[in-house]
């Protein structure tokens, strides 16, 4: 179950009473607030709050910029000026809410983000539920041999089925070790707070996550790449799709310009010069390392 009986009682309630407000509004994000979007196989985002929009980030750089943004004659020229020169400040002035349910290893890659306000799910004070992510078999993958920290060839056949044998296996162990070592049925047991050590990683965990516009398509960047791993891939693009609808002028120029453009070291620049020119660039001859070239090529052939 996505949602617990006491958060969709707490949905159920803030959509039967509606407050009028004066502050600005996105119509398009207004549709996402109380709506649980599924993701993996127990997750879940939901919009618990926002405020402002892309009138937000212009008013802000009108007022940091004054005379100096008179040239910009409308609203997304002046968002995509800010977005391609990096003037971050005004995207600062948007702020969101995420309620996230997600596995423990993942949470533990997305709090790497720093530039966030988190509370998350003590399992100090509540037992966790016996909810573990359990891979769909085409997200079964090998060691990757060119890089270290990603995944290669798909599982199959008997291989992919030994691994969710043991997947589904160690997690319910895990887990009745777990409510056998709490204080329960008369014997004294263990405090929630050790007897949790012995979970494993792929059980899920509840956070409010809060960011800022500029932080979050930091976060966006990075997690909504091809590259990231495919489980908290899954969540990005999701909030890709929620802050299109937010700030649709904002997100349409971080995705030209970051999701779908490139940056290019001096080195890069000077070797596509010099392609432009008719000149054979090499690897041994463009002065980057092996990676370079390689990261190199597959953006410019």
């Amino acid at each position: 179950m996505p949602l617990t009986p006491e958060q969709q009682a707490e949905i159920d309630d803030a959509r039967a009473n509606p407050r009028p407000t004066l502050r600005a509004v996105a119509e398009g994000m207004e549709r996402h607030l109380y709506v649980a979007h599924p993701v993996l196989d127990h997750g879940l985002i939901r919009v618990i709050d926002y405020m402002g929009d892309d009138s937000a980030i212009v008013q802000a750089a009108r007022v940091s910029y004054g005379r100096g943004t008179k040239a910009v004659s409308n609203d997304e020229g002046l968002i995509r000026y800010l977005m391609r020169h990096w003037h971050s400040t005004p995207f600062e002035m948007c702020e969101v809410k995420f309620h996230v349910k997600l596995p423990v290893f993942v949470a533990r890659q997305w709090i790497r983000h720093r530039t966030a306000n988190v509370n998350e799910y003590s399992a100090r004070y509540s037992i966790l539920d016996r909810e573990f992510y359990i891979p769909a078999p085409e997200h079964l993958a090998a060691q990757s041999k060119v890089n270290n920290q990603g995944r290669g060839e798909v599982l199959a056949g008997a291989e992919a089925q030994r691994v969710l044998d043991l997947l589904r296996e160690d997690s319910m162990r895990s887990y009745d070790h777990y409510e056998g070592m709490l204080s329960q049925d008369g014997q004294q047991g263990l405090a929630r707070e050790l007897a949790r050590m012995n979970l494993p990683a792929n059980i899920y965990t509840q956070w409010y996550w809060k960011t800022d516009l500029h932080n979050l398509f930091h976060f966006l960047r990075l997690r909504a790449d091809a590259h990231a791993q495919y489980e908290i891939r899954a969540y990005a693009e999701l909030m890709c799709r929620i802050t299109a609808d937010w700030v649709p002028l904002a997100y349409a120029a971080f995705e030209d310009y970051r999701l779908g453009g490139t940056a290019l070291s001096a080195r890069g620049v000077e070797a596509l010069k010099r392609r432009l020119a008719g000149e054979t660039v090499t690897q041994e001859t463009s002065g980057m390392s092996k990676g370079e070239w390689r990261e190199f090529e597959g953006v410019w052939g």
